[in-house]
């Protein structure tokens, strides 16, 4: 007597052939990651040195003999060229500028003094009241 043969199983259909995962390209993420931070630089640049300008908040570098108004806080007072005759409040004449300090006891006494910085310049305005019309 012979032994039946076993049942054959069925064949389990061989798993497809999996290709190894392409490689993460290193160049591509450290490419991404400078030229974000290159790219924050810049806006950040910009905004410092272009936002002031377009938003008329940039000091303002005035000539002996105009006129200016001044307003806003002490610590961050905001100064404007302006006519003469304007008869606006806080209006001062420019009497002197002092070039590369801050040091506003060179006006002397009598006269008011504004420090301001304009991109890299700094200087001292030396105001005298403009009384009211």
């Amino acid at each position: 007597m012979t032994t039946p043969s076993a049942p054959s199983a069925p064949e389990q259909p061989a798993a497809p052939e999996q290709q190894p995962a392409a490689p993460a390209k290193k160049g591509g993420k450290l490419l991404k990651k400078v030229g974000g931070v290159v790219l924050a630089i810049a806006i950040a640049v910009a905004v410092k040195l272009g936002l002031p300008h377009l938003t008329g908040d940039a000091p303002v570098h005035a000539q002996a003999g105009e006129c200016v108004t001044v307003t806003g806080p002490d610590d961050n007072p905001k100064v404007d060229t302006t006519d003469c005759s304007s008869g606006k409040p806080d209006l001062f004449k420019v009497v002197k500028v002092i070039d590369n300090t801050f040091d506003v006891n060179q006006c002397g006494a009598e006269l008011s003094a504004l420090a301001q910085q304009l991109n890299s310049d700094k200087f001292v305005l030396c105001l005298e009241a403009v009384p009211a019309k």
